[in-house]
């Protein structure tokens, strides 16, 4: 039986964190390319505010900037927390306990952890079903996973107009956003990870910017620019770049002339199996007819 054949390289994972670590040693407070991470942070917190139980020991599995650990901390669920990123200069300082360590190759036991979150760091993995495994391992019976991506239709008027552009004055497109996962993907490499209760959501996140320009600002400021591996290495042209602009204009800005930015955060919480959890009923093991229940009753 032949090995199995590793994940393909769609990301350059080293890029990946050099831009990270570039991009939060540099980000002011408050400076608002973080908007992401705020929302996504904000979110954890509802969400688990509805799971009634404490947690003897969490992990933020690689999420970029403090967010999701401050969230944690002040979120009174959390009895530890262990922070891990790809080093300790983007590990920073705080009521959580520093790990180094690569999404690909998590640095955690098997099961040891009660709850595991990942906020918007799993898109740029290059093998998202051995991550969330990975996750999923780490966690005790019972344990809790939740994690939030970037994927579905995310920053598709900037693929769209790049595509058109290049292929227009160059002649052909090179890859330079990347390859998002979609809703009904996500779910079932949650099933595939083994995880018991899977639910899978999406919040859409529309952003207006006042032109191209403001809106790659965000994206190299928040460390998101193009770390794909057959990406092009030479700089944008500066004549596909205004062509890029006139199309982004032409199909996806509102009357007032502001450009719209789709971001697709897609959620996922699912538990690490035990025998207390809910099981679905086995086949055949229904008491009742289907056509009996839908009777109307007169």
């Amino acid at each position: 039986m032949s090995p199995t054949a590793p994940p393909p390289l769609i990301f350059d994972r080293a890029l990946v964190n050099r831009r990270l670590d570039r991009a939060w040693a540099r980000a002011q407070p408050g400076g608002g390319a973080d908007f992401l991470l705020t929302r996504a942070a904000e979110d954890l917190g509802e969400r688990l505010s509805f799971v009634k139980r404490r947690f003897a020991l969490a992990a933020d599995f690689g999420s970029p900037g403090p967010h999701g650990a401050a969230v944690l901390a002040a979120g009174g669920q959390v009895d530890r927390l262990i922070r891990i990123a790809p080093t300790f200069a983007s590990v920073g300082v705080g009521a959580f306990l520093p790990a180094v360590g690569d999404l690909e190759r998590l640095p955690v036991a098997e099961g040891r952890l009660d709850l595991a979150v990942s906020l918007l760091a799993l898109q740029t993995v290059n093998d998202l079903p051995g991550a969330l495994i990975q996750m999923r391992r780490a966690l005790k019976a019972d344990g809790l996973l939740m994690a939030a991506i970037l994927g579905g239709d995310t920053l598709t008027e900037l693929r769209q107009s790049l595509t058109i552009a290049e292929s227009e004055v160059l002649g052909g497109a090179s890859p330079r956003v990347a390859p998002f996962v979609d809703v009904r993907a996500f779910g079932a490499l949650a099933q595939r990870a083994g995880l018991a209760l899977p639910v899978v959501d999406l919040d859409r996140a529309t952003v207006r910017y006042a032109d191209l320009i403001a809106l790659l600002g965000d994206l190299r400021a928040f460390g998101a620019a193009n770390s794909l591996n057959a990406r092009s290495r030479r700089p944008l042209r500066r004549a596909v770049l205004a062509r890029v602009a006139e199309v982004y204009a032409e199909r996806f800005s509102d009357p007032d002339g502001r450009l719209r930015a789709t971001f697709d955060i897609l959620w996922l919480s699912g538990w690490a199996p035990h025998e207390s959890q809910q099981k679905p009923l086995k086949p055949g093991s229904a008491t009742t007819r289907l056509a009996d229940a839908l009777k109307s009753r007169h």
